[in-house]
């Protein structure tokens, strides 16, 4: 970029424009240095990162990189730079469905007690929530509460979602009651009833076929006399709980979407009027670019399927309405105040991506009721970004980066992809019935296991920098999960943290049991300047499974090592230190300490020849079955 001052004169009209090529030669330079001999593309392509989906980020992008490659497989809106362009607002509405930024503060409430959610609600809409989320039904609010959950709320002004499964029609019912008894006008009454058969089906293993009549007659009246209402929900957190990737969630809401349309239109329905009857909720992970990309590709998508459903782009009809929920895949049982930053990074992803709606979820929802204080620091967490950090007075912020345009042009053709594959599969419903989905979405997360059980994929305060003396965050259970159904089946639920979950709980139940953690002993070589990466590494692996390091004295060698292991309680032990003092001291120090009764040796370094040595630790190995056979050979049970 060419800076011209007021007065005319180019700052950097001495200096020739930089090419790819000369940055690519310096790359290669670095690279050399570090022991790569490496050149040309080969350099640029080992500084890139692959990402799910078959999708690459690059170190580099410039004004080249912004396009996508062509392929006669993806919508003809993804094919070109032209998102970079255009107005929000406008088809193919990438850049925003309207023509200013902002986003309703939507909460999720999913108390059973009527008297408790009216508390919690009013609370909520008094600081700063504009729309609520209420999961109705099973072991949630009852429908026969909602009257009185819903007290001293304004109706005409908060907006209201309900998530009621098999009883939507009947919540439906009550709500557009509750409306004309409050002197709600009906153009004035906003929300979504939350009909979702699919979904439903996709959580509970259930086919909805009365939820689906429901569904129907639902949009029916709302096309007639409720403007402001939309009476179904593309809900893809299901599928996103499950383990899905993001091609794979907006590949399976446009099948979804897709499914419900037919629907609609063989009932009677217009395709615009049928558009304007859907609602899109899409999960916001604390991987921001991703996240912003995701949502922009969504619009773009459903921008297409509109276009060849003959919805005309003069309207609003094609424009996709959006609720962004924080991910409950990426929420942590251990240290879970970290939980606030993974929402607020989430929630900036959503807001800058466009979503019209946002909820965040409280740092403490995968341990139950979440309290007062969860509640605030959500709630909060949108205030700040749209008051204080000004996010939304502008519109598609992101707009123009190279690299989000170029990730949302792929990400959209990834996700067309998968949207062809599950038409070619007979539809959503007929690929949900037959596993096709949940066949793809466990081979997804059998590679994203792998991933985290070597820390590839770090999780904060679990598998990286654990803390094993923090006390435990005790919550109300909750009666159903916040975003789900009182009732078991379907796909599976997942979460990040689950296999370090598993292995800490183990070491929880032994100090319950004995008074104490399982232990390891740190048996540092040489100088701390040596050992004190290779230690910090080991105390922070063994931690994430619960055994705790014992790193006393400072530094031992083969004459001291016995009777500091005796002294440490422990039953293994773990060489530390630099590979020049293990090929000096290595063998002698482990030889003394299977001596002293050590029922296994690991070193922390990349594997090798080292005599008594039984296992390795490295950057990249299993960290979580080295963990539980740790376990397993200390006698904690499972």
């Amino acid at each position: 970029m060419t800076l011209v001052p007021d007065d005319g004169l180019s700052l950097a009209a001495e200096f020739p424009d930089a090419t790819h090529e000369q940055w690519q030669h310096l790359v290669e330079g670095v690279l050399r240095k570090s022991g790569k001999d490496v050149s040309g593309t080969a350099a640029e392509d080992a500084l890139s990162t692959a990402l799910e989906d078959g999708l690459v980020a690059r170190p580099l992008y410039t004004a080249d990189s912004a396009g996508t490659s062509d392929s006669s497989d993806a919508p003809a809106a993804a094919h070109a730079a032209d998102t970079v362009g255009g107005y929000p607002g406008f088809a193919p509405y990438v850049r925003g469905s309207r023509p200013a930024g902002g986003w309703d503060v939507r909460q999720c409430h999913g108390l059973a007690d009527p008297a408790r959610a009216n508390e919690a609600i009013l609370a909520d809409l008094e600081n700063g929530v504009t729309s609520l989320w209420l999961t109705v039904g099973g072991s949630g609010l009852p429908v026969s509460g909602l009257a009185q959950a819903l007290d001293g709320v304004y109706l005409d002004l908060a907006p209201v979602a309900l998530d009621a499964g098999a009883e939507t029609g009947a919540a439906a019912s009550e709500l557009l009651r509750l409306y004309e008894e409050k002197g709600v006008a009906r153009e004035a009454a906003r929300g979504t009833l939350g009909a979702d058969p699919l979904g439903y089906e996709a959580r509970t293993g259930q086919p909805g076929g009365a939820e689906t009549a429901a569904a129907v007659e639902l949009a029916k009246r709302c096309d007639q006399d409720y403007p402001g209402l939309r009476a179904l929900t593309v809900d893809v957190l299901p599928y996103h709980e499950a383990g899905a990737s993001a091609a794979q969630e907006l590949g399976i809401s446009l099948a979804t979407g897709v499914a419900y349309l037919r629907l609609l239109t063989e009932a009677g329905l217009a395709a615009d009027a049928a558009c304007r009857q859907l609602e899109f909720r899409y999960a916001a992970t604390a991987d921001q670019f991703l996240t912003v990309a995701k949502l922009r590709a969504a619009r773009l998508l459903w921008a297409r399927v509109a276009e060849v459903c003959g919805v005309g782009t003069a309207g609003d009809a094609g424009a996709q309405r959006q609720h962004a929920v924080t991910s409950p895949v990426m929420m942590t049982r251990r240290d879970p105040y970290v939980n606030m930053l993974r929402t607020t990074i989430a929630a900036l992803g959503a807001g800058v991506g466009g979503a019209d709606a946002l909820t965040v979820l409280p740092f403490d929802h995968e341990l139950g009721l979440p309290d007062a204080f969860a509640r605030r620091i959500a709630r909060n967490t949108s205030s700040i970004l749209l008051e204080e950090s000004h996010l939304g007075r502008v519109t598609d912020p992101a707009g123009g980066s190279w690299y989000v345009e170029r990730l949302t042009g792929e990400l959209a053709q990834a996700a067309w992809a998968f949207f062809q594959e599950l038409e070619r599969a007979g539809g959503m419903a007929a690929a949900l019935r037959s596993g096709f989905v949940g066949e793809r979405l466990a081979a997804t997360w059998r590679e994203r296991k792998k991933k985290l059980a070597r820390r590839r994929e770090p999780i904060t305060g679990v598998s990286e920098f654990p803390h094993l003396a923090e006390k435990p965050v005790k919550r109300e259970p909750a009666p159903v999960p916040m975003t789900g159904s009182a009732l078991s089946g379907g796909l599976p639920k997942v979460r990040r943290d689950e296999d370090y979950e598993a292995l800490r709980a183990r070491s929880d139940a032994q100090l319950s049991a004995t008074g104490a953690r399982p232990k390891v002993f740190i048996a540092a070589l040489g100088t701390a300047a040596a050992h004190t990466a290779r230690a910090t590494f080991a105390s922070n692996l063994f931690q994430a499974g619960g055994v705790e390091p014992v790193h006393d004295p400072v530094t031992v060698d083969a004459e001291t090592v016995a009777e500091a292991f005796a002294r440490s309680g422990a039953a293994i032990a773990c060489l530390c230190s630099s590979d020049a003092l293990y090929e000096e001291q290595a063998a002698d120090v482990a030889k003394a300490l299977k001596s002293a009764g050590a029922e296994r040796v690991f070193l922390a370094g990349r594997p090798g020849d080292h005599t008594d040595v039984d296992d390795y630790i490295f950057a990249g190995c299993d960290a979580v079955s080295v963990l539980s056979s740790v376990l397993d050979r200390m006698g904690v049970a499972a």
